[in-house]
């Protein structure tokens, strides 16, 4: 490949990073994804020792006929589907994120149609989906039918409810169940007046201190608690 060809692709990448035109006018959901992953990839910051932050919040403008388009096809569903993409991609390249990963769809009726436009931000919520990064003193983290979260906030709310930060699919689970909360005198979780109450490794608690290891219980559902060891941190 010659210099000016690699120029070329330089610049090509740089502005579909930000801005896309889609193969004959046609919206596709893995053009999207490609986009978003790029995004990912142009935006990633190193901010410590073996840790490279990257955005969590995705806004993907779209036309009035393509947004129409992704609403039939099931715009809820299809956000998901792009967060997971997104979450992938960022483990295989061992990214950190400091927020739960969302994608947001909205109209731009200025865009041509097969155009799209996607905007990111890094912003700091209660959890994130744990990639590469292990749990520490600073950020512990919790294992959820297999899902792993880095508690990255002071305070974390587990239920079923929409509202909360970890929402459990659990009919023994209260809309507002369970609250973790990082100190300086440590991990504390609590009971938030549940119907079925919290446990502890096997024992009824409305609250307790949390060690390395432990094994709580809302419901039907068993939550792993890791608290790793201090290391460097953003």
């Amino acid at each position: 490949m010659g210099i000016l060809d690699k120029f070329e692709k330089g610049v090509e990448r740089a502005v579909n990073s930000a801005f896309a035109k889609v193969s004959r006018g046609d919206l596709k959901p893995v053009e999207i994804a490609s986009a978003l992953r790029r995004e990912v990839d142009d935006r990633a910051a190193v901010v410590g020792r073996d840790r490279t932050v990257v955005p969590n919040e995705f806004t993907v403008e779209l036309s009035t006929p393509d947004l129409a388009k992704v609403d039939a096809w099931g715009s809820d569903a299809l956000a998901d589907e792009l967060a997971a993409n997104v979450t992938e991609h960022a483990t295989q390249q061992r990214y950190a994120f400091v927020g739960p990963v969302t994608v947001t769809f909205l109209e731009n009726d200025e865009l041509e149609v097969g155009r799209f436009q996607v905007r990111s931000a890094t912003v700091r919520g209660a959890v994130a989906p744990a990639t590469s990064v292990a749990a520490s003193a600073r950020h512990p983290m919790v294992d959820i039918d297999g899902q792993r979260y880095l508690l990255t906030g002071p305070v974390t709310v587990i239920g079923r409810g929409s509202d909360a930060d970890i929402i459990v699919d659990d009919p023994g689970v209260s809309r507002r169940h369970l609250e973790i909360r990082v100190t300086t005198d440590g991990v504390i979780a609590s009971d938030l007046g549940s119907t079925n109450g919290l446990y502890v490794e096997g024992h009824q608690v409305p609250a307790a201190t949390l060690v390395d290891g432990n094994t709580l219980t809302i419901g039907r559902t068993q939550i792993l608690f890791w608290s790793g060891s201090e290391d460097e941190d953003d």
